[in-house]
């Protein structure tokens, strides 16, 4: 049996340099503490706990086991998710609801683990998720947007540096096993090299300044 088209995610990434302000409305983000059981070759079986109570503060200092212990009532929703490579903005993962506090015991069993804050905004016409990463990912903030159909001629913000789309170490499976702190000088040097980069498979890419097109 194939997989259903509800079984895929589809989305554009770009690496970012900080969370931009005008975003930020002030209420808690969503705060995601997840682990990662499988993470190879952009396969991954991931546990995902979140909470919309909280505002905590990502730095390279955030600890996620002390965050889950301190805010373990406050994790109300919780998933298990399988997914597979991306392919040009394409990714297969089905995804179920599970029970927040086995989720919890499961991350604090095993697994590798990530903690970020996600923000959400309209930016034009598409929604975009901006995740904040702590622990030894930080100080990475990567924006998504995301679609029920393949995502092109997008407005990419101003705040977006470079396309990431299909690059496996920005995925948070491949931070789960290679987090950026560890390589994050390297990508620098590459970027100053190369120049930022954005995709032109997707159809007609317009920028346009995130200010004059954000909305809550």
């Amino acid at each position: 049996m194939s997989p259903e088209m509800n079984d895929f995610e589809f989305d554009r990434r770009f690496f970012c340099r900080t969370m931009p302000a005008e975003l930020d409305d002030g209420s808690a983000p969503t705060l995601i503490v997840q682990s990662y059981y499988v993470h190879s070759d952009n396969y991954a079986l991931r546990v995902r706990l979140t909470s919309r109570k909280n505002r905590i503060e990502m730095n390279a200092n955030t600890d996620a086991m002390a965050v889950l212990d301190q805010y373990r009532d406050d994790f109300s929703e919780a998933s298990v998710a399988i997914k597979g490579p991306s392919v040009g903005g394409t990714r297969y993962e089905a995804e179920r609801e599970i029970d927040a506090d086995i989720a919890a015991e499961l991350i604090k069993r095993g697994g590798q683990i990530i903690i970020k804050n996600r923000f959400a905004a309209w930016i034009g016409e598409d929604g975009w998720d901006i995740d904040v990463f702590g622990g030894s990912n930080a100080p990475l903030v990567v924006a998504e947007a995301k679609r029920s159909r393949p995502v092109t001629n997008l407005i990419i913000p101003d705040f977006c540096v470079t396309e990431i789309t299909d690059q496996a170490r920005f995925s948070n499976d491949g931070l789960a096993g290679r987090p950026f702190s560890t390589w994050s000088a390297d990508f620098e040097r590459e970027l100053a090299e190369q120049g930022p980069h954005f995709e032109q498979i997707y159809g007609h890419n317009r920028h346009e300044s995130s200010t004059s097109e954000a909305s809550f």
